[in-house]
């Protein structure tokens, strides 16, 4: 029974193995008619092709000119060309190293100051001697890359000479982060940077267009426009330009606010700024802007002043208000070689001081007066070729603790542009003193040299 259970078995696996034998067999045989069919087709279609382009009329050929004929060695000459223009970009892209493309860009600013005054120090206010000097005013390090897709930083480290020792005093002059993708308008930067203020008082001393920072800048708002704080700018959704800058600090210019122990609210500096841009024709644009400056408590941060009576003074409460405007000829053609700027900024300061005496402080107490100060600055700058340009500064100031103390100031001055990155500027200043504690007038002459390596730009607004 165990034999003929096995027969039938092997029987069946034979009958099995026998069927998937025959049905493989007729698929070969139906692909193969598939395939014969398709093949059939094709060769009829191509038989039917030759027949019509053996029926359609035969056309002679346009003649080929000449190698040698003359317009056809131009058109040759231009395509090998282009060609090889081609193949030179298709090579140096691939020599390009990806990672240095994540690297920041680095630029160094160098800025020598030559010049001759006729007044000492002491009489001028100014930090520098009278007489001969050479003065190494900038040595300035600028560093920038995309942090992510959504902000960029910067750093500016700036070295000047200091006047008594010579030697230079480093400083991490700006270190900020700013947005690039906010919604609504919006931009973002906080850290230290130059605060947003009239038209000049956030631009480095190099990228002003004179020598010199206006005495006007230098007395309300301290120089240059340092803070460490925020700042806010929105863009309006409207037709027309608007920027509207808000920003808060614990400084504003030389001296940070620092009213003891603790730093409330109060002790911060808040400023603002709303710009607006013309065009009045194709050639000629025209820029305006008001700005204000509130610092509540002032005090415990600036140094007391040493008048020339022996008083002292310090300032309690800052506010400040400016109006600038800017007119431009630009002309659509020979932009390069031709404009004409002309710039005007009025300063008014209500501040509060705080008068003593160190010498008698019985008859002499200290007392508080807000004092009411106006400043301004006019320049304008013609630029006739790609090198050259000239203008003239007036500078007019009334002494902020002190309004009846006043200052003017009248500067020609001419620049030579070597280049983009070279540039030489000679200036010549008659300041006159007589209002002011009737001090002699002052005479002086620089000579600027700046020049540029690597990459510099300060942005759109610092032009």
């Amino acid at each position: 029974m165990a034999r003929a259970q096995e027969t039938n078995s092997v029987e069946q696996l034979n009958q099995r193995l026998k069927q998937m034998q025959e049905s493989f067999e007729q698929q070969q045989r139906e692909m193969k008619e598939t395939f014969e069919r398709m093949i059939h087709q094709q060769q009829a279609e191509i038989e039917s092709l030759k027949r019509q382009i053996a029926s359609m009329p035969t056309n002679t050929p346009p003649a080929i000119p000449p190698t040698n004929a003359p317009g056809t060695v131009a058109a040759t000459k231009d395509q090998l060309e282009e060609l090889t223009s081609k193949v030179d970009s298709v090579i140096e892209a691939q020599k390009k190293v990806l990672p240095s493309e994540f690297n920041p860009s680095i630029g160094f600013v160098g800025e020598t100051i030559f010049s001759y005054t006729t007044q000492p120090t002491a009489q001028t206010g100014d930090e520098r001697p009278g007489g001969w000097d050479v003065y190494q005013r900038s040595m300035e390090l600028n560093i920038a890359a995309s942090v992510d897709p959504f902000a960029r930083g910067y750093a500016v480290l700036n070295a000047s000479a200091d006047a008594a020792t010579g030697e230079a005093n480093v400083e991490v002059e700006e270190a900020a982060i700013e947005t690039t993708s906010l919604p609504w308008n919006l931009t973002l930067k906080g850290g230290r940077f130059f605060g947003e203020f009239g038209r000049l008082s956030y631009i480095h001393d190099h990228e002003l267009p004179f020598v010199n920072r206006p005495e006007v800048l230098d007395q309300y708002i301290g120089g240059e426009s340092q803070t460490d704080g925020l700042q806010v700018n929105w863009l309006p959704p409207v037709g027309h330009y608007f920027s509207l800058t808000l920003g808060a600090g614990d400084k504003f210019g030389d001296d940070p606010n620092y009213p003891g122990t603790y730093r409330a609210l109060s002790g911060l500096d808040f400023w603002g700024r709303l710009s607006t841009y013309f065009d009045l024709s194709p050639d000629w644009q025209l820029e305006g802007g008001i700005s204000g400056l509130w610092g509540p408590k002032a005090d415990g941060g600036e140094s007391p002043v040493l008048l020339p009576d022996g008083n002292l003074v310090q300032q309690q409460e800052r506010r400040v208000a400016g109006l600038d405007v800017r007119l431009s000829y630009v002309p659509l053609r020979n932009n390069q070689f031709h404009s004409l700027v002309w710039g005007t900024e009025v300063l008014y300061s209500d501040s509060t001081y705080q008068f003593s005496s160190p010498f008698t402080p019985v008859s002499f107490l200290p007392y508080e007066s807000r004092i009411g100060a106006a400043g301004l600055y006019s320049y304008v700058t013609y630029k006739w070729s790609r090198q050259w340009s000239a203008g003239f500064l007036f500078d007019w100031v009334e002494n902020p603790f002190n309004a009846g103390q006043q200052e003017v100031s009248y500067s020609p001055y001419i620049t030579f542009a070597l280049s983009h990155w070279n540039q030489l500027r000679l200036q010549y200043t008659y300041t006159d003193f007589s209002s002011s504690y009737h001090l002699p007038a002052n005479n002086g002459i620089f000579l600027q040299w700046t020049w540029i390596i690597g990459s510099h730009s300060h942005g759109w607004q610092a032009r």
